[in-house]
């Protein structure tokens, strides 16, 4: 870890960490805050991936519905409009309509052979967006004057690295760049969060091989075909079980490459000094 005792982290000039695990559990909210206190650069996984490495898929996505209308077909052959997306930190639906769920088109899904085609240009996406995380430090620091630097990634991080390998060079970047805290959530966390998810279920980045096993457990049990499976009615099944897929990998990341927080913690965190202490308080559990 780049701050390997509480007393390193206080002293630094420069605090760098990145908040990782599921969400709702209050990454976004420490990032907006800190960001708020004016002395903190907020860099956004999931707007990075949204407007750098997938606003093209998306806006081409638009711009194929828009085809199918006489009307709008017209005025795009001629150049006449412009069609984009408005992703911002707290507006990320283009992305996630993108993205989508798989199951049948006439109930608003995806079918599995193109879900699966977006799903991993997402996994190429956050790969590329994690990346480029030490670059924003600098960027942070050269262009707006920040010292302070943190990083809110998606959910998904833990899909796209191997905690256990010691050279996963995902993992080297960033724990190389910034200090990784998991924020955990209890099993009263997990159950709220299904059934806040169960109320508004909503697109999910997958792993491959899970999405797969997922989906043939899903039709074996229903017998439904894939063309015939209501897309909110899967991603709800699902839900709970890549729950439980993320935690021990959440928790192998916290162990090997940076500390944990309980969600409980950070919501008594009102202030960047709370987070400070609190960020502290971890590093020496940790050590």
């Amino acid at each position: 870890m780049i701050y390997d005792t509480a007393e390193a982290w206080r002293a630094a000039p420069r605090k760098k960490v990145l908040l990782f695990g599921m969400s709702g559990l209050g990454k976004t909210y420490l990032s907006t805050m800190l960001r708020s206190s004016g002395d903190w650069f907020h860099y956004s996984i999931d707007y990075r991936i949204g407007t750098r490495y997938m606003g093209e898929h998306i806006a081409d996505s638009f711009k194929r519905e828009a085809m199918k209308v006489p009307f709008l077909r017209d005025l795009l052959m001629s150049d006449s409009i412009y069609i984009g997306s408005n992703i911002t930190f707290d507006n990320l639906a283009p992305l996630s309509t993108y993205l989508g769920k798989p199951g049948d088109p006439a109930q608003g899904g995806v079918p599995i052979d193109e879900y699966r085609r977006r799903q991993a240009q997402h996994m190429v996406a956050e790969t590329a967006a994690l990346g480029d995380t030490a670059h924003f430090i600098e960027r942070a620091r050269d262009i707006y004057g920040y010292d302070n630097f943190v990083c809110d990634s998606g959910g998904s991080i833990c899909e796209v690295v191997d905690p256990d390998d010691p050279a996963d060079p995902v993992l080297t970047g960033l724990s190389d760049a910034c200090l990784l805290v998991w924020i955990e959530g209890s099993e009263a966390h997990r159950a709220e969060l299904i059934r806040r998810f169960d109320r508004a279920p909503k697109p999910m980045c997958y792993q491959p091989e899970f999405l797969s096993r997922c989906w043939e457990e899903y039709l074996t049990e229903t017998g439904l075909p894939p063309e015939g499976v209501n897309p909110d009615a899967f991603i709800r099944w699902a839900y709970a079980r890549a729950l439980d897929h993320r935690q021990p990998r959440y928790a192998a990341m916290a162990r090997n490459w940076g500390v944990s927080v309980t969600a409980e913690e950070v919501g008594n965190v009102r202030h960047a000094q709370d987070f400070e202490t609190l960020i502290g308080e971890a590093i020496a559990r940790k050590g």
